[in-house]
């Protein structure tokens, strides 16, 4: 490797690393914030903390590495133009793409490097780090119920609008919902102003003794009419104390693993595999449905015109031969006939609008499921693309401002960057909706600042300024000539 391969390697790592390790940092910090408030005080020990954290990390790694690339890129070359080193490398016969020729190569190996990473390592930290929250709650089993939502912890359904307390035990508005034994709807509702949970770790039970509130239990009569007055028993009391058994919570460790199929956790042959039994699966619900809708049509062996126009069936010919169809199909019945007929003409039509919209969702959702797979394998793929892409606008954007330094290069890179992940949120979000394909909607963004990184290269290679100031106040110049000489003309 030559000296000046090596000079600029130098610079560029230098740069990078601490870039990366800055931002890296700093982008962190908002998975501390969204749940420190869940971790601290709630006599977690520090090695969990750590471990959960460090589960999280791997997932700020597709924001924080094409920003560093960005921004180091843009610094390491306009430092570069800035003291006048590229101009002494021109000199001497080196053009821009022979002075990248090194970094290219580097950021060709560390977006192989980033897909095998986003391909592999990813997922398996996504699974961990849901897994690790999952895990905390059972040991912790006051982490088990969640403010402002119902939380299920065996047989019932647990709210509570506010906890507080050192170890969050101290409930406040607590709204509890047992569930029936056959799973189905909820046989008994408890309120009550405030609760407090008490848990020992050398115990499978957790202790929830409740104060102030009322119990209504459902009570099922043995006559079927009386069951639609929907009658049910309300009992008041002052103190309640409620023991959940939390054997099959607690006997998961946070060593232990949870299986879990969502498509963040995946890798592309675990993808691939899954999005075939999705696709399947979603053929066969739509030939389904399509079937069913048609035998409920009545189309088929002509059971509508038996069904609706009282038409016996008879398989002789003679008998089809005699038959002929009506001028109306109504025609020959009375009006009593006729109202039946169309009330249930109408309530067939109801029924079927009803499980067509009820069947459309179900699809919607299946559908969009198969889409967050399809985003899942573009996305590791974008990772790697994302790298090249933004050293080959960071590079000659450096080497056309000339500066340095974290001021402009920070502005600049900022802009670009949140260009790129904005169209690529919405691109996704997009896709997801089934709006336009995954794939458009995941690299709509590369696909935007791909000719944008094209156009730099172009300017930078050739000596053009980003923007040609001339191409843009030349017209102007001329223009106010022109009216400055046709009123000096008018003046004479």
């Amino acid at each position: 490797m030559k000296i000046l391969d090596k000079y600029l390697l130098k610079t560029f790592l230098v740069t990078f690393t601490s870039v990366f390790v800055i931002l890296f940092f700093i982008f962190i910090l908002q998975t501390v914030w969204l749940f420190i408030a869940e971790l601290a005080g709630k006599d977690l020990d520090f090695i969990l903390i750590l471990k959960f954290l460090m589960f999280s990390m791997p997932n700020v790694v597709p924001l924080v590495l094409p920003l560093s690339i960005l921004l180091a890129s843009i610094m390491t070359f306009g430092d570069l133009s800035e003291n006048y080193e590229f101009a002494a490398m021109k000199s001497s016969g080196v053009s821009l793409q022979r002075a990248m020729k090194s970094l290219i190569v580097f950021i060709a190996i560390l977006s192989i490097a980033a897909f095998t990473f986003a391909n592999n390592v990813i997922p398996y930290a996504s699974y961990k780090f849901i897994s690790f929250r999952q895990n905390i709650a059972q040991v912790k089993p006051a982490l088990a119920v969640a403010e402002g939502q119902f939380s299920e912890v065996g047989p019932f359904n647990i709210k509570v609008e506010k906890k507080s307390g050192d170890k969050g035990n101290e409930l406040q508005g607590v709204t509890i919902h047992k569930k029936r034994t056959n799973g189905s709807g909820i046989s008994n509702v408890i309120k009550a102003r405030r609760g407090k949970l008490l848990s020992s770790e050398d115990s499978n039970i957790l202790q929830l003794v409740l104060f102030d509130g009322f119990q209504y239990e459902e009570i099922v009569p043995d006559k079927y009419a009386d069951r639609k007055k929907i009658p049910f028993a309300k009992s008041a009391f002052k103190t309640y104390t409620m023991n959940l058994d939390l054997s099959q919570l607690n006997k998961i460790n946070p060593e232990e693993e949870i299986s879990a199929g969502t498509n963040t956790m995946l890798n592309i042959s675990e993808l691939t595999y899954t999005l075939d039994s999705l696709n399947t699966n979603y053929k066969k619900e739509v030939l389904s449905f399509a079937e069913n809708i048609h035998s409920r049509s009545g189309v088929e062996n002509g059971s509508l015109a038996i069904n609706i126009l009282g038409i016996e069936k008879d398989s002789t010919k003679t008998r089809q031969a005699e038959t002929k169809m009506p001028d109306s199909l109504l025609s020959g019945f009375t009006n009593s006939e006729k109202s039946r007929f169309l009330e249930l003409a109408f309530n067939n039509i109801t029924s079927t609008n009803f499980s067509i919209l009820g069947t459309k969702e179900e699809l919607f959702s299946k559908q969009k499921n198969i889409n967050n797979h399809w985003i899942a394998i573009h996305e590791k793929f974008v990772m790697g693309y994302a790298c090249i892409l933004m050293f080959f606008i960071g590079a000659p954007l450096g080497a056309i401002i000339r500066k340095g330094g974290l001021g402009l290069p920070i502005v600049f890179a900022v802009l670009i960057f949140i260009t790129f992940h904005f169209t690529n949120t919405f691109g996704k979000k997009i896709a997801q909706e089934n709006q336009i394909t995954p794939f458009l909607g995941v690299w709509m963004s590369s696909l935007i600042l791909t000719p944008f990184a094209l156009l730099l290269t172009y300017r930078a290679t050739n000596d053009i300024g980003l923007i040609n100031m001339d191409a843009i106040l030349t017209p102007i110049q001329n223009l106010f000539k022109k009216l400055f000489n046709k009123n000096k003309d008018n003046v004479n």
